[in-house]
């Protein structure tokens, strides 16, 4: 009997090793290859780690590079698309890869916005109109850690007064932190002039694996009755339409690609969805429920709760495999989505949308979970 007993404590232990090194023989991350020197700033790769989930972070644009769980079979998936090197991330055709955006996430008409009757003029990076904070916003940053342990780093960047054009020197600190099943994304800043503020987290997800093939199978649920149109260059129309009975409604869970061929000029000005929703909340600023995705296959679920007044829905539609990632596979069309919690697009310029101004005597927060498990 003692001899059965030793068999299986022997049999359990080697198995209980093996799911343990399988999670980590899944990454191809090499920390030395993110130890580069950026403007005279040194770079560097954290790994967050817990019994659920590992997280890889770069100080270089605060970004998350890797995010791993486990699938319904027990089998690792890293469900955030990323490079393996800061060099791929310098030369990536998309730039904003995992980023934290900012000092505005999202598109500024042509590029101005008045305060108190004076202009100001950002740079134009996106057709006619001005995107994420510019071609220097937060994305292309090297962010000073402030802290780190095993499950939660903190970080810092000061963007000076006049940056891409905003006024004000605006001091950012963003904290990373995992807890159970969820990465909690957190931020704080402070101005000290009068300064639109609006930043998020720009990962790329697919919750099968990074470049296994199409979202469109993903099953979304937005907890939205009513989305800002846009023109023919994504910039809201100040006002906003419910999704009932159009491609937008995804009050009930459906499947990305179900209305994807829309012939709803909405869908056709964003090549799909590229589209803010105005999430229902009970109490304004208040941490609520917004989105949740699903992968039938693998059975990975992604709910996503932000004290942030809308969430950005991005389909993919601009990814054309020019770049490669870390496991040396094409980001191709729709093969990633983007929930990116957010103020509306444009709100410097549509006094009816919700207020994005940061004075001096306020402090900037905002909080968003993103909670993973298996159905």
């Amino acid at each position: 009997m003692r001899a059965i007993i030793k068999t299986f404590i022997i049999f359990f232990s080697f198995l209980f090793l093996f799911c343990d090194n399988k999670m980590d023989n899944y990454q191809v991350l090499d920390k030395t290859n993110f130890q580069a020197s950026i403007e005279g700033e040194k770079t560097d790769l954290f790994l967050l780690e817990n019994q659920n989930l590992k997280v890889f972070v770069t100080n270089y644009g605060a970004r998350i590079v890797s995010l791993i769980f486990k699938d319904r079979f027990g089998q690792p998936l890293d469900v955030v698309l990323g490079f393996k090197s800061i060099n791929d991330y310098l030369k990536a055709n998309e730039p904003y890869h995992g980023a934290t955006i900012g000092r505005y996430a999202n598109r500024i008409s042509k590029g101005n916005f008045s305060i108190e009757g004076k202009k100001f003029n950002l740079p134009i990076n996106n057709g006619v109109n001005h995107l994420h904070g510019g071609p220097k916003g937060f994305h292309n940053k090297v962010w000073k850690v402030v802290w780190s342990n095993n499950e939660k780093i903190v970080m810092s960047v000061n963007s000076e007064d006049g940056e891409m054009g905003y006024p004000g020197n605006l001091d950012v600190e963003l904290t990373y932190q995992i807890v159970d099943s969820q990465v909690e994304i957190s931020y704080k800043a402070k101005t000290d002039k009068k300064t639109p503020v609006n930043i998020t987290n720009h990962s790329f997800f697919n919750l099968a694996g990074e470049a296994s093939g199409t979202i469109n199978n993903h099953i979304l649920k937005l907890n939205s009755d009513y989305y800002t149109p846009v023109d023919s260059t994504l910039i809201p129309l100040g006002e906003k339409k419910s999704v009932n009975g159009t491609p937008f409604d995804f009050k009930k869970p459906k499947s990305i690609g179900s209305d994807i061929d829309s012939s709803d000029n909405q869908i056709i000005y964003g090549g799909g969805y590229d589209h803010n929703f105005i999430l229902n909340k009970p109490v304004q600023d208040s941490l609520s429920y917004a989105a949740t995705v699903y992968e039938p296959v693998g059975g990975v679920k992604m709910e996503i709760f932000t004290t942030e007044p809308g969430i950005q829905f991005y389909g993919g539609n601009f990814m054309d495999g020019s770049d490669v990632g870390k496991y040396g596979k094409r980001f191709l069309y729709r093969e990633s989505f983007a929930l990116e919690t957010q103020h509306y697009p444009d709100s410097p310029n549509n006094k009816s949308f919700p207020n994005v101004y940061l004075l001096p005597s306020e402090t900037y927060k905002s909080l968003s979970i993103y909670r993973f498990s298996v159905d």
